[in-house]
Protein backbone atom coordinates (compact mmCIF):
# COMPACT_ATOMS: atom_id res chain seq x y z
CA UNK A 1 0.00 0.00 0.00
CA UNK A 2 1.27 3.47 -0.91
CA UNK A 3 0.16 7.01 -0.17
CA UNK A 4 -1.74 6.94 -3.49
CA UNK A 5 -4.01 4.08 -2.43
CA UNK A 6 -7.69 5.11 -2.63
CA UNK A 7 -6.76 8.78 -3.12
CA UNK A 8 -9.01 10.80 -5.43
CA UNK A 9 -6.68 12.44 -7.93
CA UNK A 10 -7.90 14.78 -10.67
CA UNK A 11 -5.53 14.59 -13.63
CA UNK A 12 -5.84 17.71 -15.75
CA UNK A 13 -4.58 17.29 -19.31
CA UNK A 14 -4.01 20.31 -21.55
CA UNK A 15 -3.08 20.89 -25.19
CA UNK A 16 0.63 20.15 -25.19
CA UNK A 17 2.38 17.71 -27.51
CA UNK A 18 3.33 15.93 -24.27
CA UNK A 19 -0.34 15.07 -23.71
CA UNK A 20 0.33 11.53 -24.90
CA UNK A 21 2.46 11.01 -21.79
CA UNK A 22 -0.61 11.67 -19.65
CA UNK A 23 -1.90 8.24 -20.64
CA UNK A 24 1.12 6.54 -19.06
CA UNK A 25 0.86 8.82 -16.04
CA UNK A 26 -2.82 7.93 -15.60
CA UNK A 27 -1.90 4.26 -15.87
CA UNK A 28 0.83 4.58 -13.24
CA UNK A 29 -1.49 6.37 -10.81
CA UNK A 30 -4.31 3.88 -11.39
CA UNK A 31 -2.03 0.89 -10.86
CA UNK A 32 -0.83 2.49 -7.63
CA UNK A 33 -4.39 2.45 -6.31
CA UNK A 34 -5.43 6.04 -6.98
CA UNK A 35 -8.94 6.90 -8.18
CA UNK A 36 -8.10 8.98 -11.23
CA UNK A 37 -10.63 11.38 -12.73
CA UNK A 38 -9.29 12.89 -15.93
CA UNK A 39 -10.32 16.40 -16.96
CA UNK A 40 -9.30 17.31 -20.51
CA UNK A 41 -9.31 20.70 -22.15
CA UNK A 42 -10.65 21.05 -25.68
CA UNK A 43 -7.13 21.43 -27.08
CA UNK A 44 -5.92 18.33 -25.19
CA UNK A 45 -8.47 16.26 -27.10
CA UNK A 46 -6.69 17.17 -30.34
CA UNK A 47 -3.64 15.25 -29.11
CA UNK A 48 -5.20 12.30 -27.27
CA UNK A 49 -8.68 10.81 -27.17
CA UNK A 50 -10.84 10.81 -24.03
CA UNK A 51 -11.63 7.17 -24.89
CA UNK A 52 -7.98 6.31 -24.28
CA UNK A 53 -8.01 7.92 -20.83
CA UNK A 54 -11.31 6.27 -19.91
CA UNK A 55 -9.98 2.84 -20.93
CA UNK A 56 -6.94 3.37 -18.69
CA UNK A 57 -8.69 4.75 -15.60
CA UNK A 58 -11.99 2.84 -15.95
CA UNK A 59 -13.72 6.09 -14.98
CA UNK A 60 -15.63 8.77 -16.91
CA UNK A 61 -13.53 11.50 -18.50
CA UNK A 62 -14.74 15.08 -18.02
CA UNK A 63 -14.37 17.24 -21.11
CA UNK A 64 -17.15 19.82 -21.23
CA UNK A 65 -18.40 22.20 -18.54
CA UNK A 66 -21.76 22.48 -20.36
CA UNK A 67 -22.46 18.76 -20.68
CA UNK A 68 -25.47 17.45 -18.77
CA UNK A 69 -23.92 15.73 -15.71
CA UNK A 70 -24.31 11.98 -15.44
CA UNK A 71 -22.27 11.07 -12.38
CA UNK A 72 -21.95 14.48 -10.74
CA UNK A 73 -24.49 17.08 -9.63
CA UNK A 74 -22.42 19.99 -10.92
CA UNK A 75 -19.40 18.44 -12.50
CA UNK A 76 -16.56 20.83 -11.63
CA UNK A 77 -17.89 21.41 -8.11
CA UNK A 78 -18.35 17.73 -7.30
CA UNK A 79 -14.96 16.83 -8.72
CA UNK A 80 -13.31 19.69 -6.85
CA UNK A 81 -14.86 18.82 -3.50
CA UNK A 82 -14.07 15.09 -3.76
CA UNK A 83 -10.43 15.54 -4.80
CA UNK A 84 -7.45 14.80 -2.59
CA UNK A 85 -5.18 16.43 -5.17
CA UNK A 86 -5.34 18.14 -8.56
CA UNK A 87 -2.44 17.32 -10.86
CA UNK A 88 -2.14 19.23 -14.14
CA UNK A 89 0.24 17.35 -16.45
CA UNK A 90 1.12 18.47 -18.99
CA UNK A 91 0.37 22.12 -18.23
CA UNK A 92 0.59 24.71 -21.00
CA UNK A 93 1.49 28.37 -20.59
CA UNK A 94 -2.19 29.08 -21.24
CA UNK A 95 -3.56 27.05 -18.32
CA UNK A 96 -0.85 28.41 -16.00
CA UNK A 97 -1.89 31.96 -16.95
CA UNK A 98 -5.56 31.12 -16.35
CA UNK A 99 -4.91 29.65 -12.92
CA UNK A 100 -2.61 32.51 -11.90
CA UNK A 101 -5.28 35.06 -12.78
CA UNK A 102 -8.27 33.19 -11.39
CA UNK A 103 -10.00 32.55 -14.71
CA UNK A 104 -12.58 29.79 -14.93
CA UNK A 105 -13.76 29.62 -18.52
CA UNK A 106 -13.39 25.87 -19.02
CA UNK A 107 -13.92 22.76 -16.93
CA UNK A 108 -10.31 22.38 -15.80
CA UNK A 109 -9.75 25.99 -14.73
CA UNK A 110 -13.18 26.06 -13.03
CA UNK A 111 -12.35 22.87 -11.13
CA UNK A 112 -8.99 24.29 -10.07
CA UNK A 113 -10.66 27.46 -8.78
CA UNK A 114 -13.32 25.47 -6.88
CA UNK A 115 -11.07 22.93 -5.17
CA UNK A 116 -9.41 23.21 -1.78
CA UNK A 117 -7.20 20.23 -2.54
CA UNK A 118 -3.48 20.81 -3.14
CA UNK A 119 -2.57 21.58 -6.75
CA UNK A 120 0.52 20.24 -8.54
CA UNK A 121 1.52 21.58 -11.96
CA UNK A 122 3.96 19.96 -14.40
CA UNK A 123 4.64 22.44 -17.23
CA UNK A 124 5.45 21.36 -20.80
CA UNK A 125 5.97 23.94 -23.54
CA UNK A 126 8.45 25.64 -25.83
CA UNK A 127 11.51 26.86 -23.93
CA UNK A 128 10.96 30.50 -24.92
CA UNK A 129 7.38 30.31 -23.67
CA UNK A 130 8.53 28.76 -20.40
CA UNK A 131 11.26 31.34 -19.79
CA UNK A 132 9.08 34.30 -20.84
CA UNK A 133 8.69 36.81 -17.98
CA UNK A 134 4.90 36.51 -18.11
CA UNK A 135 5.02 32.73 -17.61
CA UNK A 136 7.62 33.01 -14.85
CA UNK A 137 5.57 35.71 -13.10
CA UNK A 138 2.49 33.47 -13.26
CA UNK A 139 4.45 30.55 -11.83
CA UNK A 140 5.78 32.73 -9.01
CA UNK A 141 2.27 33.96 -8.24
CA UNK A 142 0.95 30.39 -8.06
CA UNK A 143 3.85 29.27 -5.87
CA UNK A 144 3.02 32.01 -3.35
CA UNK A 145 -0.49 30.51 -3.15
CA UNK A 146 0.92 27.10 -2.25
CA UNK A 147 0.83 25.47 -5.68
CA UNK A 148 3.60 22.89 -6.19
CA UNK A 149 5.53 22.72 -9.47
CA UNK A 150 7.44 19.90 -11.13
CA UNK A 151 10.14 21.66 -13.10
CA UNK A 152 10.35 20.72 -16.80
CA UNK A 153 13.39 18.87 -18.11
CA UNK A 154 16.03 20.10 -20.52
CA UNK A 155 16.10 18.22 -23.83
CA UNK A 156 14.89 18.01 -27.38
CA UNK A 157 11.60 19.87 -27.87
CA UNK A 158 8.82 19.45 -30.43
CA UNK A 159 10.36 22.32 -32.41
CA UNK A 160 13.53 20.26 -32.86
CA UNK A 161 15.70 22.55 -30.76
CA UNK A 162 17.21 21.82 -27.36
CA UNK A 163 15.88 23.68 -24.36
CA UNK A 164 14.06 23.52 -21.03
CA UNK A 165 10.41 22.75 -21.53
CA UNK A 166 10.06 18.97 -21.78
CA UNK A 167 7.56 17.41 -19.41
CA UNK A 168 9.38 16.08 -16.33
CA UNK A 169 9.79 12.35 -15.98
CA UNK A 170 6.75 10.45 -14.76
CA UNK A 171 8.66 9.19 -11.72
CA UNK A 172 9.47 12.78 -10.76
CA UNK A 173 5.85 13.89 -11.23
CA UNK A 174 4.50 10.95 -9.24
CA UNK A 175 7.09 11.56 -6.53
CA UNK A 176 6.03 15.18 -6.06
CA UNK A 177 2.38 14.11 -5.96
CA UNK A 178 3.18 11.51 -3.28
CA UNK A 179 5.15 14.06 -1.26
CA UNK A 180 2.21 16.49 -1.36
CA UNK A 181 -0.35 13.82 -0.44
CA UNK A 182 1.83 12.59 2.42
CA UNK A 183 2.21 15.94 4.17
CA UNK A 184 -0.27 14.99 6.89
CA UNK A 185 1.17 11.50 7.49
CA UNK A 186 2.33 10.06 10.81
CA UNK A 187 5.84 11.47 10.23
CA UNK A 188 4.62 15.02 9.61
CA UNK A 189 6.97 17.38 11.44
CA UNK A 190 9.75 14.78 11.66
CA UNK A 191 13.22 15.45 10.28
CA UNK A 192 14.86 12.18 9.26
CA UNK A 193 18.43 11.54 8.08
CA UNK A 194 18.98 8.34 6.09
CA UNK A 195 22.17 6.92 4.59
CA UNK A 196 22.29 4.65 1.56
CA UNK A 197 24.66 2.76 -0.71
CA UNK A 198 28.16 1.39 -0.32
CA UNK A 199 31.02 3.81 0.23
CA UNK A 200 34.04 3.71 -2.07
CA UNK A 201 37.56 4.02 -0.67
CA UNK A 202 40.08 5.03 -3.38
CA UNK A 203 43.27 3.07 -4.05
CA UNK A 204 44.37 5.24 -6.98
CA UNK A 205 42.54 7.59 -9.40
CA UNK A 206 40.83 4.57 -11.03
CA UNK A 207 40.39 1.80 -8.46
CA UNK A 208 38.60 1.68 -5.13
CA UNK A 209 37.62 -0.67 -2.33
CA UNK A 210 33.86 -1.10 -2.20
CA UNK A 211 31.01 -3.48 -1.55
CA UNK A 212 27.94 -4.80 -3.31
CA UNK A 213 25.36 -2.50 -1.73
CA UNK A 214 23.01 -0.96 -4.33
CA UNK A 215 21.43 1.60 -2.01
CA UNK A 216 17.91 0.29 -2.76
CA UNK A 217 17.00 -0.20 0.91
CA UNK A 218 18.09 3.30 1.88
CA UNK A 219 16.24 4.85 -1.06
CA UNK A 220 13.11 2.86 -0.19
CA UNK A 221 13.32 4.25 3.35
CA UNK A 222 13.73 7.79 2.05
CA UNK A 223 10.70 7.55 -0.26
CA UNK A 224 8.56 5.88 2.42
CA UNK A 225 9.48 8.54 5.00
CA UNK A 226 8.72 11.29 2.47
CA UNK A 227 5.35 9.75 1.70
CA UNK A 228 4.53 9.75 5.42
CA UNK A 229 5.25 13.47 5.82
CA UNK A 230 8.87 13.57 6.94
CA UNK A 231 11.46 16.08 5.85
CA UNK A 232 14.12 13.70 4.56
CA UNK A 233 17.85 14.14 4.05
CA UNK A 234 19.36 11.22 2.14
CA UNK A 235 23.14 10.92 2.35
CA UNK A 236 23.94 8.61 -0.52
CA UNK A 237 26.94 6.80 -1.94
CA UNK A 238 24.68 5.02 -4.46
CA UNK A 239 24.28 5.69 -8.16
CA UNK A 240 20.49 6.04 -8.07
CA UNK A 241 18.26 8.83 -9.33
CA UNK A 242 17.30 11.31 -6.63
CA UNK A 243 13.75 10.87 -5.29
CA UNK A 244 11.49 13.90 -5.67
CA UNK A 245 10.93 15.81 -2.46
CA UNK A 246 14.08 14.45 -0.80
CA UNK A 247 17.28 16.41 -0.12
CA UNK A 248 20.08 14.21 -1.46
CA UNK A 249 23.67 14.73 -0.30
CA UNK A 250 26.05 12.73 -2.53
CA UNK A 251 29.20 11.26 -0.98
CA UNK A 252 31.82 8.69 -1.92
CA UNK A 253 33.94 7.72 1.07
CA UNK A 254 33.24 6.77 4.67
CA UNK A 255 34.89 9.98 5.88
CA UNK A 256 32.69 12.08 3.60
CA UNK A 257 29.61 10.22 4.80
CA UNK A 258 30.58 10.74 8.45
CA UNK A 259 31.07 14.48 7.92
CA UNK A 260 27.73 14.77 6.11
CA UNK A 261 25.91 12.79 8.82
CA UNK A 262 27.47 14.76 11.67
CA UNK A 263 26.39 17.98 9.97
CA UNK A 264 22.87 16.73 9.20
CA UNK A 265 22.04 15.37 12.66
CA UNK A 266 22.45 18.79 14.25
CA UNK A 267 18.72 19.17 13.63
CA UNK A 268 17.04 15.80 13.28
CA UNK A 269 14.58 13.48 14.98
CA UNK A 270 16.00 10.23 13.66
CA UNK A 271 19.08 8.80 11.98
CA UNK A 272 18.73 5.59 9.96
CA UNK A 273 22.09 4.17 8.91
CA UNK A 274 21.13 1.91 6.00
CA UNK A 275 24.41 2.48 4.14
CA UNK A 276 27.04 -0.24 3.86
CA UNK A 277 29.99 1.79 5.08
CA UNK A 278 33.45 0.43 4.25
CA UNK A 279 35.27 -0.79 7.37
CA UNK A 280 38.73 -0.15 5.94
CA UNK A 281 40.49 2.26 3.61
CA UNK A 282 43.96 2.39 2.10
CA UNK A 283 46.59 4.01 4.30
CA UNK A 284 48.19 5.56 1.22
CA UNK A 285 46.28 6.41 -1.97
CA UNK A 286 48.40 6.43 -5.14
CA UNK A 287 48.43 9.79 -6.90
CA UNK A 288 48.69 8.15 -10.32
CA UNK A 289 47.15 4.97 -11.68
CA UNK A 290 49.05 1.93 -10.46
CA UNK A 291 50.44 0.07 -13.48
CA UNK A 292 50.05 -3.66 -13.89
CA UNK A 293 53.76 -4.35 -13.62
CA UNK A 294 54.15 -6.46 -10.50
CA UNK A 295 52.71 -9.89 -9.71
CA UNK A 296 51.45 -8.66 -6.34
CA UNK A 297 50.17 -5.36 -5.02
CA UNK A 298 50.47 -4.98 -1.27
CA UNK A 299 47.98 -2.54 0.21
CA UNK A 300 47.99 -1.50 3.85
CA UNK A 301 44.54 -0.83 5.25
CA UNK A 302 43.33 1.18 8.23
CA UNK A 303 39.94 1.44 9.91
CA UNK A 304 37.44 3.97 8.66
CA UNK A 305 35.52 6.15 11.15
CA UNK A 306 32.55 4.54 12.92
CA UNK A 307 29.72 6.86 11.98
CA UNK A 308 27.19 5.64 14.54
CA UNK A 309 29.77 6.00 17.32
CA UNK A 310 30.33 9.58 16.13
CA UNK A 311 26.67 10.55 16.32
CA UNK A 312 25.17 10.60 19.77
CA UNK A 313 22.32 12.91 20.57
CA UNK A 314 18.68 13.33 21.54
CA UNK A 315 17.36 11.55 18.45
CA UNK A 316 16.40 8.01 17.50
CA UNK A 317 19.32 6.02 16.11
CA UNK A 318 18.67 2.99 13.90
CA UNK A 319 21.41 0.77 12.54
CA UNK A 320 21.61 -2.11 10.08
CA UNK A 321 23.46 -5.40 10.48
CA UNK A 322 24.10 -7.39 7.30
CA UNK A 323 25.36 -10.74 8.50
CA UNK A 324 26.24 -14.11 7.01
CA UNK A 325 26.11 -16.06 10.29
CA UNK A 326 24.75 -15.78 13.85
CA UNK A 327 22.34 -13.11 12.66
CA UNK A 328 20.45 -12.24 15.86
CA UNK A 329 23.37 -12.54 18.29
CA UNK A 330 25.67 -10.42 16.11
CA UNK A 331 22.96 -7.81 15.60
CA UNK A 332 22.21 -7.65 19.32
CA UNK A 333 25.89 -7.15 20.02
CA UNK A 334 25.99 -4.19 17.65
CA UNK A 335 22.80 -2.78 19.17
CA UNK A 336 24.34 -2.79 22.65
CA UNK A 337 27.81 -1.66 21.60
CA UNK A 338 26.56 1.36 19.70
CA UNK A 339 23.68 2.10 22.10
CA UNK A 340 21.11 2.02 19.31
CA UNK A 341 17.36 2.31 19.66
CA UNK A 342 16.66 -0.23 16.92
CA UNK A 343 18.70 -2.47 14.68
CA UNK A 344 17.60 -4.08 11.44
CA UNK A 345 19.31 -7.40 10.79
CA UNK A 346 19.33 -9.37 7.57
CA UNK A 347 21.12 -12.54 6.51
CA UNK A 348 22.77 -11.68 3.20
CA UNK A 349 23.06 -15.36 2.30
CA UNK A 350 19.26 -15.81 2.16
CA UNK A 351 17.53 -15.81 -1.21
CA UNK A 352 15.80 -12.46 -1.79
CA UNK A 353 17.57 -10.75 1.10
CA UNK A 354 20.98 -9.93 -0.32
CA UNK A 355 22.36 -7.06 -2.33
CA UNK A 356 20.91 -5.47 -5.47
CA UNK A 357 17.50 -7.15 -5.21
CA UNK A 358 14.08 -5.53 -4.75
CA UNK A 359 13.11 -7.63 -1.73
CA UNK A 360 14.48 -8.10 1.75
CA UNK A 361 13.92 -10.31 4.77
CA UNK A 362 14.83 -8.70 8.05
CA UNK A 363 14.46 -8.88 11.80
CA UNK A 364 13.86 -5.65 13.72
CA UNK A 365 15.36 -5.72 17.21
CA UNK A 366 14.59 -3.11 19.86
CA UNK A 367 16.43 -2.05 22.99
CA UNK A 368 14.01 -4.15 24.98
CA UNK A 369 15.33 -7.26 23.21
CA UNK A 370 12.08 -7.97 21.38
CA UNK A 371 12.70 -9.40 17.92
CA UNK A 372 10.19 -8.88 15.10
CA UNK A 373 11.05 -11.21 12.23
CA UNK A 374 9.43 -10.24 8.95
CA UNK A 375 8.77 -12.48 5.95
CA UNK A 376 10.32 -11.71 2.58
CA UNK A 377 8.80 -8.38 1.49
CA UNK A 378 9.51 -5.67 -1.03
CA UNK A 379 12.04 -3.17 0.23
CA UNK A 380 9.32 -0.51 0.28
CA UNK A 381 7.20 -2.72 2.57
CA UNK A 382 10.23 -3.37 4.78
CA UNK A 383 10.87 0.37 4.89
CA UNK A 384 7.35 1.07 6.11
CA UNK A 385 7.65 -1.59 8.83
CA UNK A 386 10.90 -0.03 10.03
CA UNK A 387 9.37 3.45 10.04
CA UNK A 388 6.32 2.20 11.96
CA UNK A 389 8.65 0.78 14.61
CA UNK A 390 10.45 4.15 14.69
CA UNK A 391 7.17 6.05 15.13
CA UNK A 392 6.19 3.72 17.98
CA UNK A 393 9.54 4.33 19.67
CA UNK A 394 9.14 8.08 19.24
CA UNK A 395 5.74 7.97 20.94
CA UNK A 396 7.18 5.93 23.82
CA UNK A 397 10.01 8.43 24.29
CA UNK A 398 7.59 11.36 24.32
CA UNK A 399 5.04 9.74 26.62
Amino acid sequence: MTVLSSKAVILGVTGSIAAYKAAELASTLTQSGALVDVVMTESAQRFISPITMRAITHRPVAIDMWETPVNYEIEHISLAEAADALLVAPATANIIAKLANGLADDLLSATALATKAPIIIAPAMNDNMYSHPATQENITRLRTRGVSFVEPDFGRLASGKMGRGRLAGLEEITGVLCAVLGREGDLAGWKVVITAGGTREPLDPVRYLGNRSSGKMGFALAVAARDRGAQVTLISAADCSSPAGVLVVPVDTASQMRDAVVDAVNVTDALIMAAAVADYRATDVAVNKVKKSEEKWHIELMRTPDILQSTRGPFIRIGFAAESEDLISNARGKLVEKELDLIVANDITELGAGFAVDTNRVSIIGRDGVVETLPTLSKREVADRILSAMVKMGKLQNS
